[in-house]
């Protein structure tokens, strides 16, 4: 599984979601996070529970929080990146949401062929991006001078997403 995901902010709602999903069902696959902005950023969610509330800051400070329960692990090196595309039921968050940039490339390219593979597009898509033709399903995209087969499972989950819809705008 596959999750193209903003770096702050958004990776550290889906690493709830996941512990979440973790102690209520027994999610049986690891979870890496493979973006070094989006670990740096979590780190700083760690390191401040004074910003959350009383609930929030359990969730963050109790032994196996929701950025450190059981299954989840921070990829540092490019080498530890690379390597996750050798592994098979795992679950990887990378940057960039969008898939325009990042590490999240390159998991596509090694995964997007892949009749097993999922992919989850849990925000907004502007037109143009690697996302959005995924979204409205390209049969082959070209990533790094490659075409490539669109054989994986593309999902959206658009109540992550962060912007406004047209009744949010027009109230504001």
């Amino acid at each position: 599984v596959i999750i193209p995901a903003f770096a702050v902010g958004r990776t550290q709602e889906l690493l709830y979601f996941l512990n979440k999903i973790e102690d209520e069902r027994g999610l049986n696959m690891p979870v890496y996070v493979d973006s070094p902005l989006a670990s740096r950023a979590t780190e700083v969610f760690r390191r401040h529970p004074e910003a959350y509330d009383e609930e929030s800051r359990r969730l963050v400070e109790e032994p196996g929080g929701i950025f450190d329960f059981a299954r989840v692990r921070y990829t540092a090196s490019a080498d530890e990146s690379r390597a996750l595309n050798e592994k098979r039921g795992i679950v990887i968050i990378s940057a960039s949401g969008m898939a325009e940039a990042g590490r999240i490339r390159h998991h596509l390219k090694h995964n997007l062929w892949r009749p097993e593979a999922h992919v989850v597009i849990v925000g907004f898509q502007a037109q143009h991006t690697l996302g959005r033709r995924l979204l409205e399903g390209a049969e082959s995209v070209r990533i790094f001078g490659d075409e490539l087969a669109v054989q994986a499972h593309i999902h959206e989950l658009s109540g992550l997403s962060a912007h406004a819809d047209q009744e949010q705008l027009v109230n504001w």
